[in-house]
């Protein structure tokens, strides 16, 4: 009798299974996991969520996800001004037009960021042609959740790194102002700091005016700020109002908003005009306006534009008072180094001076030796005439150094200034006469001209180591009418062919009459 076979014995789930045996898990929670983990693995937010929007539709077997924007955030953007992408879509979205997949086809979530409504997560048709399930639906919102988290995220991000941005650039204006640039520069680097970090077309100061109102004195610009400096804003004006006590202006579109009133409106849209205020006192404004169309300002970008308005404020102030207090003590220099030089030179010069013609007097009563007496007269004219550039120095030292002459003595003394640095010494300069009292402004401009002609030209001239300029305003010319000379010599070698022997030196002479017509 045989024995009956044994039906095989199942298999101990205790034994290893068969190494060559591989599985990967299935089902929908294991992917979900997945997905879960991985945000913020990613850097990228749109990598991310682009991820999460395919896991949704593998996950539910749709044909077409989406995620999109539909509410405005928080900051008043649509999910593009703070760096959050607005839509991502799967493959085989339905066609304009078609009517949906079959009943319950379409399956919204919607998209939370904090407490905000963002969007939502959209799903369109099942492969199968089957309704949604309600454990579609919870997986979904698990992946919406996520989708919410990762924008979240990565507006606090953008927020620090917007912060840390104007946190670096105020210090970086701080510490440009306050290494003794002038004014101007002072205003434009304001300017141009802060409209690249404002992301702006342009950055301008505008500052109060004699009659009330404020004027643009300062334009940075990517292109050609042509047309924006000098443009005012009329006192009385709404924007102006707020200005002047201090609070700052957001304009959605410069173009059409009543309150503006420049003529330069129609370039911009969104805008930002900031009061530079410190310790009380009104400075003048820093505007920061963007191109028509672009996109407007969160109310991060005006909080944070608004604090560096107000340390780009005080570090103008601080600027501004370094600055005097440097003038202040190159004048109490200038002030005791002229002093010096009137009290205890021009004095002794002038004394030995009269002794000199003393003696020169003696030696003529007493038919003296000639020689002697021509050396004398000669040492004479040369004290007068140290005497002379002494004064002129001691003028020199009196005029602020760091604003244009407005006298005729302080415009001689920059040209000649102005030449030195390229002859390498200083000329000699002497004045003879009220020049500033005496000469007409047209004669002035016409002498200033001749005077920057023959520096110019000794400058070219090989061999010149000394260059005197002599301005007369007692001089009579031929005709008998009071007028003005210019002499210029210079002992450079004469030009080969011209009028001027080698060695000889040259003298270039200008004058006119005090008067111009009759």
């Amino acid at each position: 009798m045989s024995e009956a076979s044994e039906p095989p014995a199942p298999p101990n789930p205790a034994e290893p299974a068969d190494p060559t045996q591989t599985s990967t898990p299935h089902g929908p929670l294991p992917r979900l996991l997945e997905a879960v983990l991985g945000v913020g693995v990613d850097p990228e937010l749109r990598a991310t969520l682009q991820h999460i929007v395919d896991t949704a539709a593998e996950l539910t077997d749709a044909r077409h996800a989406s995620l999109e924007a539909t509410t405005p955030g928080p900051d008043g953007d649509e999910g593009d001004g703070d760096g959050c992408p607005t839509e991502f879509h799967t493959a085989e979205p339905p066609a304009a037009g078609q009517a949906a997949f079959g009943p319950l086809s379409r399956l919204d979530v919607p998209v939370r960021v904090r407490d905000d409504a963002y969007g939502s997560l959209r799903l369109t048709g099942k492969r199968e042609g089957v309704p949604f399930t309600g454990e579609d639906e919870q997986l979904v919102r698990v992946l919406a959740t996520q989708a919410g988290i990762a924008i979240g995220n990565a507006r606090l991000h953008e927020t620090a790194r917007q912060r840390e941005r104007w946190i670096e650039g105020a210090a970086a204006v701080t510490t440009a102002l306050l290494t003794g640039e002038t004014a101007a520069d002072a205003l434009m680097t304001v300017a141009e700091r802060a409209r690249m970090l404002a992301d702006a077309s342009a950055g301008v100061i505008l500052q109060p005016t004699d009659e009330g109102g404020m004027e643009i004195v300062t334009a940075s610009t990517p292109d050609d700020p042509g047309g924006l400096v000098g443009t005012t804003i009329a006192p009385g004006s709404a924007v102006l109002e707020q200005l002047l006590g201090g609070e700052p202006v957001f304009v959605d579109d410069s173009a059409t908003d009543p309150r503006m009133t420049t003529q330069v409106r129609h370039r911009f849209g969104p805008s930002m005009l900031l009061p530079l205020q410190a310790g009380g006192r009104l400075i003048g404004t820093l505007a920061l306006p963007r191109r028509r169309g672009d996109r407007p300002y969160t109310s991060v970008e005006q909080l944070l534009a608004t604090q560096f308005a107000s340390q780009a404020a005080l570090a103008l102030v601080l600027a501004d008072a370094q600055q005097r207090r440097e003038r202040l003590a190159v004048f109490e220099d200038r002030d005791r180094i002229a002093r010096d030089l009137h009290d205890l030179v021009v004095q002794r010069l002038f004394a030995t001076g009269m002794m000199l013609e003393s003696t020169q007097r003696r030696t003529a009563d007493e038919e003296r030796d000639p020689e002697v007496h021509a050396m004398l007269g000669r040492a004479v004219e040369e004290l007068r005439s140290t005497v002379q550039e002494v004064r002129t120095t001691i003028f020199a030292l009196q005029q602020p150094p760091a604003d244009a002459p407005t006298t005729f003595r302080g415009k001689v003394l920059r040209e000649t200034a102005g030449a030195a640095a390229v002859l390498g010494f200083q000329p000699s300069v002497q004045f003879t006469g009220p020049v500033d009292a005496r000469l007409p402004a047209p004669v002035a401009t016409c002498l200033l001209t001749a005077l920057r002609a023959a520096l110019a030209a000794a400058s070219h001239r090989t061999g010149t180591t000394r260059v005197t300029v002599s301005i007369d305003a007692t001089t009579t010319l031929p005709d008998g009418r009071p007028g003005v000379r210019l002499t210029v010599f210079d002992d450079g070698e004469g030009e080969a062919g011209g009028e001027d022997e080698p060695g000889t030196g040259t003298t270039v002479t200008w004058q006119s009459p005090l008067r111009t017509h009759p």
